[in-house]
């Protein structure tokens, strides 16, 4: 019986995972359950997994979540060192760490330092501190699994026992898929005028407000090369981003002999979710088996950079190493908020990162305070920079 750890289990990855879980109970069991401020859907999902714990964002949420579970026996907890516990627990064995933005950096280091299975949805805990999380799973021996689709699809083309490393086992590239999201076809003179709703309309995958405005930036798909980087040990000139509209093939590995190894299948997160909870055997995920005689054609094109200058940033900010790329998120997560509650427009999300890259110095990362210090000066920037837009 293997026991989990859910941190951001209101959102569609936890969604997704406790509906995995739940076709496997004599597999499987909740330890801990975590949200920020959904504390009905919580208060829901405890009763139904019946977890030991659950943790929210504030005093204020924990008091209303206690109220709604009182009948139950889960002890209710609040803040980032009750995220950490739940994650670092001996009471667990993997930690599905679900947390959208750098909140979840934290907890999810913390699962790394206590050995565990961690089952990385969160991408920040790379693109903010790779090489400190890399170095933290490889010292204390935690097993460390992608859930991202287009990385768990490079895991799955990849040799079992593949080395981080350039050219290791015939490797010659690392072909990240992407959607190209809601905005791939639109005259690029009318994207000053999208919408939140319309950016976050996505054509093939349900996702939050926050990752589905990244998906139409292609931010979401930046961010992946960086965290591509760091799990797969490629430089940036080996990792390359193809448009593919269907979302069926989520990547591809190139090998020196001219093959090209890709995982496909129905555009549903459950996949990678039961892939890796079950690694190294397959299980049952609830996904439809893919009818390749359905889909008729297969497209792929190179990205558009003017289109998409998001994705050009995160190339950069990979390039320049250290810190920067944690100014980038940082950035990029004020400027998205920014945009969703109607400050800014859909354009000016690149312009404030760009801005803020080219406001605040970037450099070595020997700490996870240094990583902070480095995202709360980006935070600052980015707003002095929307406060400029904003006349």
């Amino acid at each position: 019986m293997q026991r989990i750890t859910i941190l951001g289990a209101t959102g569609s990855i936890g969604a997704s995972t406790l509906d995995v879980l739940a076709r496997h109970p004599g597999r499987y069991r909740v330890y801990a359950l975590s949200a920020h401020g959904r504390v009905e859907e919580l208060a829901a999902a405890c009763r139904i997994h019946r977890p030991a714990r659950a943790v929210v964002g504030t005093p204020e949420a924990a008091r209303r979540l206690a109220a709604l579970v009182a009948d139950l026996p889960v002890s209710v907890e609040h803040g980032e060192q009750a995220l950490c516990e739940i994650a670092s627990s001996d009471d667990t064995d993997t930690v599905m760490a679900a947390i959208v933005g750098a909140a979840g950096l934290a907890p999810t280091l913390a699962a790394a330092r206590a050995g565990k299975k961690v089952l990385l949805a969160n991408k920040e805990a790379l693109v903010m501190s790779g090489q400190l999380f890399m170095d933290a799973v490889r010292e204390h021996k935690a097993t460390l699994l992608p859930i991202d689709s287009e990385h768990n699809a490079i895991f799955q083309s990849l040799p079992q026992h593949y080395a981080r490393q350039p050219g290791a086992a015939g490797v010659a590239k690392i072909l990240l898929t992407a959607s190209g999201g809601p905005f791939l076809n639109r005259a690029v003179e009318t994207l000053g005028d999208v919408t939140p709703d319309e950016a976050c309309k996505h054509p093939n995958w349900v996702m939050g407000r926050k990752i589905s405005v990244d998906s139409a930036t292609m931010m979401n798909k930046g961010l992946e090369v960086i965290e591509a980087h760091w799990l797969f040990g490629a430089p940036a000139d080996l990792i390359e981003v193809v448009i593919h509209p269907q979302s069926v093939i989520h990547s591809m590995v190139s090998y020196v002999d001219g093959s090209v190894l890709a995982q496909l299948g129905n555009p549903d997160m459950r996949t990678p979710i039961a892939h890796a909870l079950a690694f190294p055997e397959r299980i049952d995920s609830g996904v439809a088996q893919l009818d390749l005689t359905s889909i008729a054609a297969l497209q792929f094109y190179q990205p558009d950079f003017a289109r998409f200058p998001c994705l050009a940033l995160a190339f950069d900010a990979l390039r320049a190493g250290g810190t920067a790329p944690a100014l980038l998120n940082a950035a990029n997560e004020v400027a998205v908020q920014a945009f969703l509650d109607r400050a800014i427009g859909f354009r000016d999300i690149d312009r404030v990162i760009a801005q803020v890259m080219d406001a605040v110095p970037h450099g070595p990362a020997p700490s996870i305070e240094a990583v902070l210090a480095q995202d709360a000066c980006a935070r600052e920037a980015a707003h002095t920079a929307l406060n400029r837009l904003r006349g």
